[in-house]
């Protein structure tokens, strides 16, 4: 190899390097922490670890914060988001009321700071501060995450908010009598959200001595998010950071075409479950397939796009006990409606039919102008 080729190899080879540093860099986000006892008043404590992908906390920070009723702050509740939570805090607690309390450990270390407009969950944990709605919020969605049932307690008159559960059994652990709200038949346990100390903050079932005797209004979950472009990630061991690149083709093409979604995630690692979300003609965001990754951490999926219009498109990984998740950058293809095609095909064919017309009509002004030939005497 000549000194030319050697020194174009050590380049190249210095700007690949680079460019994993940086791209792992970007995905290298704040680690928030939190402490958890295997049951209130016990003796086993966890550190929970939660990292927040970037492109994740943009997005939320994006949407809409608008609020212009009680009734819209279930909009701001999204347990998709925060299923990793819930799913660590599933392996420490084996019952119901642990679980809830497990939750409530976590808002309650998060500094209390009046705060407007309303925020979603991981804006506030990703700030480290907030106020009694912003905490119920997060709480509500670990919880419901979870896969038990809840609602939102808001009291006007107080301008307060904490969070009914609807446990199978009345709650055992807590330290004065038991409070609940009851909506359609169904009893939700009180639990208060608010308070800075973690070990010995409210439970479930307990209830603030200055809203004992208020009535607060249930807001039901029903417009909570259903799914985000992402998740957090969630471990009870240190994770590295982790990146997850996209590339969509092609970016024009007909409806029910086919649309090649492809990536990479780094560390290249084999086997795991990449999550593809769409958002179609600015409409909510869904979940249009999972692929699995290659053995050098490659994916491809295609995906048929049945609907036309504008569509954007991105890729989740959640991570392992070792990695943080990633969520990709969001990427922007077109679809066209069908009838376009017909369209196009008229339109051509007219094009063709022109083309012919005026070179026939030359043609035929290029013979009359031709000089008559000589007659034979």
């Amino acid at each position: 190899m000549n000194s030319r080729a050697t020194k174009t190899a050590i380049l190249l080879a210095t700007t690949l390097i680079l460019f994993s540093t940086v791209s792992l860099s970007k995905a290298q986000d704040p680690t928030l922490s939190y402490q958890l006892l295997n049951q209130p008043e016990g003796n086993v404590t966890y550190e929970l670890n939660v990292v927040i992908p970037e492109n994740l906390h943009e997005y939320y920070e994006e949407k809409s914060h608008r609020l212009t009723s009680s009734s819209e702050f279930s909009t701001f509740v999204t347990p998709y988001a925060l299923q990793p939570i819930a799913d660590r805090l599933w392996e420490i607690y084996d019952n119901e009321e642990d679980f809830t309390n497990g939750a409530l450990m976590m808002v309650h270390q998060i500094t209390y700071v009046e705060t407007t407009p309303a925020k979603y969950p991981v804006e506030t944990m990703a700030n480290g501060q907030g106020d009694c709605d912003l905490f119920s919020l997060i709480t509500a969605s670990i919880i419901n995450a979870g896969g038990l049932d809840v609602v939102l307690l808001y009291y006007e008159e107080q301008s307060h908010m904490n969070i009914g559960v609807h446990l199978s059994s009345a709650p055992e652990d807590v330290r004065d009598s038991v409070y609940y709200v009851t909506q359609d038949g169904t009893r939700y346990y009180v639990a208060e959200c608010t308070g800075g100390n973690w070990k010995e903050g409210w439970r479930v079932g307990e209830c603030p001595p200055d809203l004992k005797q208020v009535s607060a209004e249930v807001v039901t979950l029903e417009n909570a998010e259903q799914v985000a472009p992402g998740q957090v990630s969630a471990s009870f061991t240190a994770m590295e950071p982790s990146a997850l690149s996209l590339e969509v083709s092609p970016i024009i093409s007909l409806q029910n075409s086919a649309i090649i979604i492809g990536g990479q995630l780094a560390p290249q690692m084999p086997n795991e479950n990449v999550t593809l979300y769409a958002k179609i003609n600015s409409a909510a965001w869904t979940v249009i397939g999972t692929v699995i990754t290659e053995s050098n951490g490659s994916f491809e999926y295609v995906w048929i796009a049945e609907t036309a219009g504008s569509h954007s498109i991105r890729a989740g990984w959640t991570g392992n006990a070792w990695y943080t998740g990633a969520t990709s950058s969001e990427k922007s293809a077109t679809v066209l409606p069908l009838f376009l095609t017909a369209l196009i095909g008229v339109a051509v064919i007219a094009a063709i039919i022109g083309v012919v017309a005026v070179f026939m009509a030359k043609h035929g002004q290029q013979q009359s102008l031709e000089p008559p030939e000589p007659q034979p005497w």
